[in-house]
């Protein structure tokens, strides 16, 4: 690909590789984490269809895990899902549930 002077680069910007955000771990940015409740999953797949960054792991048509590593923490899997099997957990506290605070 012939490089862009100033002058030609489009007003958003540009893109040099398609799905390049792959390379990049976004999921700092976080501030609510989803935690998915595996008894009232029916594993429906909506969450995974409308989630934007692909972070939701699917195998054999059901739900494994989310990737944190890129899930930036929006809620659209926990908004779609029928069931209210995804919740919204701030970062901050599920961090101090899992290092043994309250």
């Amino acid at each position: 690909m012939k490089e862009k002077n100033w002058k030609e680069i489009p007003l958003g910007g540009l893109i040099l590789e398609a799905g390049n955000a792959e390379e990049y771990e976004t999921g700092s940015w976080r501030t609510y984490r989803p935690i998915r409740n595996e008894e009232k999953c029916t594993h429906c797949l909506l969450c995974w269809v409308y989630c934007p960054d692909s972070s939701i792991i699917v195998e054999e048509a059901k739900i494994k895990e989310f990737d944190y590593g890129h899930c930036k923490g929006c809620g659209i899997c926990s908004a779609q899902c029928p069931v209210n099997a995804i919740e919204m957990v701030e970062e901050t506290k599920f961090n101090s549930k899992k290092e043994g605070g309250e």
